[in-house]
């Protein structure tokens, strides 16, 4: 049930495959950062997204972890 909000570029996902593997696994992918976001996964060239969930304080993680927290082999 966690928010999720993808930015930049991923090394190995598309982001259409990125939504399909977290909304498989019960998450929530949202275009925007916002307060609720639980977590940020950021990519390449991370941009304004990235500025906003530091300032939140919101987790920020890369596509490595995010494979590995759903199970997912690279």
């Amino acid at each position: 049930g966690k928010i999720y909000v993808l930015t930049g570029t991923l090394p190995t996902l598309k982001r259409g495959r990125a939504t399909e593997l977290i909304e498989a696994a019960g998450g929530t992918v949202k275009s925007s950062v916002s307060r609720k976001t639980d977590t940020v996964v950021a990519g390449d060239d991370a941009g304004d997204k990235l500025v906003k969930a530091n300032e939140l304080g919101i987790e920020v993680i890369d596509e490595a972890e995010l494979l590995r927290r759903l199970g997912v082999e690279a």
